[in-house]
């Protein structure tokens, strides 16, 4: 039997197995020989979706090689892996002189965890090392709500199927769980509480979420046994307590245990070619720390999963066809691109015992699905850059964001750019509604004083526009920011440039596994349960159809 081949045991395994003769990582042929030879599977990116994809092709039986841009970020015993968000360095931005988040500061150029990718129109945060956004999200497991979900998808993915098998796989492994309540009910989680009763007051579904968060290391933080990380409003640069439960810690681990995943980190996936005998060659720029090119790789392989993000895979796509590297890419590649309704806002006047940095990462949600305009869904989360500031709590907001974002490759340049039309009636239409929930949550407020409320505006595209506290008692709103976008999706969208589940259209062996699939937004929810769930669908039909 070749290296390459399984036996017909391996092949009719169940997914939740490892094949019993699987070999060892020591035994996978080195990175040397990956650059050199033919192999059958290349992820490219390892974010949700590639993680999820990797395990379930390893668990077949199948190699896998991974090409990661960033580098692997272990945490260790010392627990200062990460930069911290009061002493920023370059391991917070990918190869950036300034940090990506909050007022701009100056940093030494590195492959640091954190993007900030400007396009016309929109700026847009993303992930970059082993485990992609895994690393830099607050870790929300959130279920979309049926109605909305179906919005979305419509009958193109069946909403119960998902709910009852797909979501509920995903959950399992990525281990998200709610903040149990000794925890909620500590000093440190007053943002938090009083977050879930202003939801209450106001009518309006308020919640604990599931999170991929260790809360028996959250508590060790609060203990002072673990240097402080999720109770110090750390998560966009990653947490150096060990608490977030990140893709390097399950689907990633569990992969790799299989011997049957090869990572191959600090490569950055430069271009996708149509190759003889119906194979793909990968082109990658292998990079060290602070981005220097040392080697161009060619990888060759018979199957391509593109797994880069909503970003990187709409761009290598589009490049592709503009190129006539693949030129058979129909019209969608590249369009209907959205935020997920993202925007940011501030409330101040709440109590003074209320410490805005001390709720991580972001275990309440509130939501306003019959919000007249637009259904929203708001998150508190510890914000560090809110610090100072009692009675304040910050939180992201996600509402139905149109799909009218696209890709254009400039020649002049040899690059793709997002252009995202952000003076549209209908991305507006994003602002009004959150107006609305955040009167509704400050008119409910029972605290001292008599309640101010501010409209919501645009705000800025780098970092959060800093208004002035109310008076005590005095709940405020801040201008949000509906320009940065910590949630993208869309750009290569199921059933327009890709089949069903995921087969991009007129190419063999070739899909799109992550949040390019999704049309604008994830049902008024943090994407990357519905990336990892909707994974875990496809993956499951293309192993059955394609292999």
């Amino acid at each position: 039997m070749t290296s390459n081949q399984t036996t017909p045991n391996q092949q009719n395994q169940k997914l939740d197995e490892t094949p019993q003769d699987a070999p060892t990582a020591a035994t996978f042929v080195d990175n040397e020989v990956l650059k050199s030879q033919p192999v059958d599977i290349i992820v490219i990116g390892s974010g949700f979706g590639s993680a999820v994809t990797a395990l379930r092709l390893a668990q077949k039986g199948h190699r896998v090689v991974m090409l990661e841009r960033g580098k692997r970020w272990p945490v260790t015993d010392s627990q200062d892996t990460f930069s911290t968000m009061d002493k920023p360095d370059g391991r917070c931005a990918w190869l950036s002189d300034t940090t990506p988040v909050g007022d701009p500061v100056q940093v030494d150029r590195y492959i640091g965890v954190l993007e900030r990718i400007n396009g016309d129109g929109v700026s847009v945060l993303a992930g970059a090392g082993v485990g992609g956004g895994s690393l830099v999200y607050n870790g929300v497991t959130l279920l979309p709500h049926r109605e909305i979900f179906q919005k979305v998808f419509g009958d193109r993915v069946d909403y119960f199927e998902m709910a009852n098998v797909y979501y509920p796989r995903a959950q399992s492994v990525l281990g998200a769980s709610t903040i149990p309540k000794h925890l909620l009910d500590n000093p440190a989680y007053a943002a938090a509480a009083e977050w879930l009763k202003l939801g209450h007051h106001a009518g309006l579904d308020a919640k604990l979420v599931p999170e991929t968060l260790d809360w028996n290391v959250v508590a060790q933080e609060l203990q002072g046994k673990r240097r402080p990380s999720v109770t110090a409003g750390e998560f966009w640069y990653g947490n150096n307590s060990g608490a977030k439960l990140s893709l390097d810690k399950n689907y990633l681990r569990f992969a790799e245990d299989s011997g049957l995943l090869k990572i191959v980190a600090k490569h950055e996936v430069t271009s996708i070619n149509a190759g003889p005998d119906s194979r793909y060659v990968v082109l990658a720029n292998e990079i060290d720390e602070h981005g220097k090119v040392l080697a161009e790789r060619r990888f060759v392989a018979k199957r391509v999963f593109l797994g880069a993000g909503s970003i990187g895979t709409s761009r290598l796509l589009v490049k592709a066809k503009a190129r006539g590297w693949l030129p058979q890419l129909n019209e969608h590649v590249g369009q209907h691109w959205g935020t997920n309704g993202d925007f940011f806002s501030e409330i101040t006047g709440l109590q003074s015992y209320v410490d805005p940095i001390q709720c991580g990462t972001a275990p309440v949600a509130i939501e306003h699905l019959d919000n007249p305009v637009s259904p929203i869904t708001l998150v508190c989360f510890a914000d560090y850059f809110s610090r100072g500031n009692a009675g304040q709590v910050t939180s992201i907001g996600m509402s139905t964001g149109p799909a009218k974002g696209s890709f254009q490759y400039d020649a002049s340049t040899d690059s793709v750019r997002l252009h995202w039309p952000a003076q549209d009636p209908e991305v507006d239409k994003i602002i009004r509604a959150a107006t609305i929930t955040y009167e509704r949550l400050a008119n409910a407020y029972r605290g001292p004083g008599k309640l101010k409320f501010r409209p919501v505006n645009r705000g800025i595209a780098h970092g959060r526009h800093r208004g002035r506290p109310g008076a005590h008692g005095d709940a405020q709103t801040h201008p949000v920011n509906a320009e940065t976008c910590s949630h993208p999706v869309g750009g290569v969208v199921l059933d327009l440039a890709t089949d069903n589940i995921g087969a991009v259209k007129n190419y063999k062996g070739l899909y799109v596994v992550d949040g390019a699939l999704i049309p604008g937004h994830t049902a008024c929810a943090n994407p990357s349960f519905t990336i990892a769930a909707l994974a875990e669908r496809n993956i499951e039909r293309i192993l059955a159809r394609d292999f």
